[in-house]
């Protein structure tokens, strides 16, 4: 049992370290300016989806699993009129993402099967809420990429 354990650590803390890395690589060439952009109407901006995520982790695992004192604002993650710098949000980012690493490697083999509630979550424990985070995170990376593109796009002259 004790190599299931610590390879679930292992495992789980290269996918969320691997998403960090994703989502710092994507929003490398973006200014601060494209960085708070919605280059939709009915989308979000990649900065918007950095707190999003954020706060997701915050609230989730770090809050419900690991006890902080974390009280999240959903709504102000795609709505602040005074949104952070790319860099502070990406120091947030960061420190949430070291948090989930941390909180991780703290599981003991039981802890895993914790029972597990959070506001808005079906689930049931401490294994489930985390795997259910970093595929929330894959998500988004996606959607991510898709912003990356539009922006490449819109970089482009249009040839005909």
């Amino acid at each position: 049992m004790s190599d299931l354990h610590s390879t679930l650590s292992s495992v789980l803390t290269d996918r969320y370290t691997a998403n960090a890395d994703r989502v710092r690589e994507l929003a490398a060439p973006l200014t601060n300016a494209q960085f708070w952009h919605k280059p939709y109407p009915y989308g979000n901006s990649f900065g918007n989806l950095v707190l999003h995520l954020t706060g997701n982790l915050n609230y989730y695992i770090g809050a419900q699993i690991t006890g902080t004192v974390y009280v999240r604002d959903r709504p102000r993650e795609f709505n602040d009129p005074n949104p952070p710098s790319k860099e502070k949000a990406f120091k947030s980012f960061d420190d949430a993402v070291h948090m989930v690493l941390k909180t991780i490697r703290a599981q003991s083999p039981k802890d895993w099967s914790a029972d597990y509630s959070g506001v808005g979550s079906d689930s049931k424990t401490r294994l489930d809420m985390i795997i259910t985070c970093a595929a929330h995170m894959q998500h988004h990376i996606g959607q991510m990429i898709y912003l990356g593109y539009e922006f490449d796009r819109q970089r482009r002259p249009i040839s005909r």
